[in-house]
């Protein structure tokens, strides 16, 4: 995740530059239920409104948080499908917080009602998000459900006025990137601080629509647009919680965007961006989905590395014998085409690797998300010595 708010804080005020952070455990996104409401066309976890067999039960679900807890995880963040359609969804989350964890929710936002927002805030949740692909009519489609939008919104409204905090999620496509300054006007409006822009990855029933995905320059307007905003922000005194995922080049793209802007400040902010470390798939992120399958994010349900009722998750995780998490969790990545060649591997880390397998059927191919010209990829600004 490329937290833009405080990369623009930080070239607003200046300062040392702070060392790499490394957690001692990966962030775990979990699908707790595939289950869902909605049928959307995106869906990574291809989710519909039925039960699925063989899921973790209450019992093997609560041993697992005592695994993660193990494996030193600092966070978690309950998905789905829908995760409150999760009967035991109050009696996870009251043990996840006896064990000190971060608590997230990821939700489509429908069935958010005041009985649910009232149980999710006496259970300790640290945030609520919800999806919002576009404005009414570009969201129900997405979607696939007339009301939807609505539906989503008053839950956000519903959550943040229980005294939650609650943040929106949109995913860029070629359909919606226009529309992306209305929603962020309307989160801002609704008083909401927390915003993401997701960047399309080819998952689930989002594989077939890889044709949606955001032209590049369509990409880079959008970015821009976005940084532009939020140095607005900063400089009137709150930057606000913008973050982006799933496209590690962003991170590339705000030192060009210093560039143009601030050349004096490239070689500090540079190495904010090495610190950052990229893209951390298989390293900072890990994902459970609703069987039990330890994947090493939410986009890889095609490549399981085990499963947490025959072994625990450390020894999961720690386990380098799978091919893929070797190249992952190796500094630097195998990489191959453009991806080999860039100057700014140390920011962007590879960048997503599950688009590279989707569509080449090599996961260390050059990633066909990255926006980024030849010129840039070649050009390795930045690197003078901080003074």
């Amino acid at each position: 995740m490329f937290r833009v708010s405080r990369f623009m804080e930080a070239l607003r005020d200046g300062g040392p530059v702070p060392p790499p952070r490394r957690a001692a455990g990966p962030v775990v996104i979990w699908n707790l239920v595939r289950r869902c409401n909605l049928n959307c066309k995106h869906c990574y976890s291809t989710s519909a409104d039925t039960d699925f067999k063989g899921e973790l039960s209450t019992a093997e679900a609560i041993a697992v948080l005592d695994q993660l807890k193990a494996a030193h995880v600092p966070a978690l963040i309950l998905s789905g499908g829908e995760p409150l359609l999760r009967p035991d969804l109050y009696e996870l989350a009251a043990h996840a917080k006896r064990l000190g964890f971060h608590l997230s929710l990821s939700s489509n936002g429908t069935l958010l009602d005041n009985r649910h927002a009232a149980r999710l805030l006496l259970a300790g949740f640290d945030y609520v998000g919800v999806s919002l692909d576009g404005l009414r009519a570009t969201h129900d489609r997405f979607r696939r459900c007339a009301g939807a939008f609505d539906q989503a919104l008053d839950g956000l409204r519903v959550a943040r006025q229980a005294g939650l905090r609650v943040g929106v999620r949109m995913t860029l496509t070629e359909a919606n990137a226009d529309e992306l300054p209305d929603v962020v006007a309307l989160t801002e409006a609704e008083g909401i601080d927390k915003f993401y822009l997701s960047h399309f990855n080819y998952a689930g029933r989002g594989s077939s629509h890889r044709g949606d995905d955001a032209r590049h320059a369509h990409t880079r307007v959008a970015v821009d647009w976005l940084f532009d905003h939020v140095w607005e922000r900063a400089r009137r005194g709150s930057a606000g919680d913008f973050v982006t995922g799933n496209n590690d080049a962003d991170g590339v793209s705000l030192l060009y965007w210093i560039a143009r802007r601030q050349p004096e400040r490239l070689a500090d902010m540079r190495q904010r961006l090495v610190n950052w470390g990229g893209n951390a798939t298989g390293v900072g992120v890990a994902n459970i989905d609703n069987l039990g399958n330890v994947h090493p994010d939410t986009m890889w349900w095609h490549v399981s590395l085990g499963n947490v009722r025959e072994r625990p998750f450390a020894e999961i995780w720690a386990d380098r014998s799978h091919p893929l998490m070797r190249g992952l969790k190796a500094r630097p990545r195998p990489l191959e085409g453009r991806c080999a060649m860039c100057a700014h591997r140390d920011i962007c880390n590879g960048n997503t690797r599950v688009r590279a397998h989707a569509v080449s059927g090599n996961p260390w191919a050059e990633d066909p998300g990255c926006y980024l010209s030849d010129t840039e990829i070649a050009e390795p600004i930045g690197r003078e010595a901080i003074a």
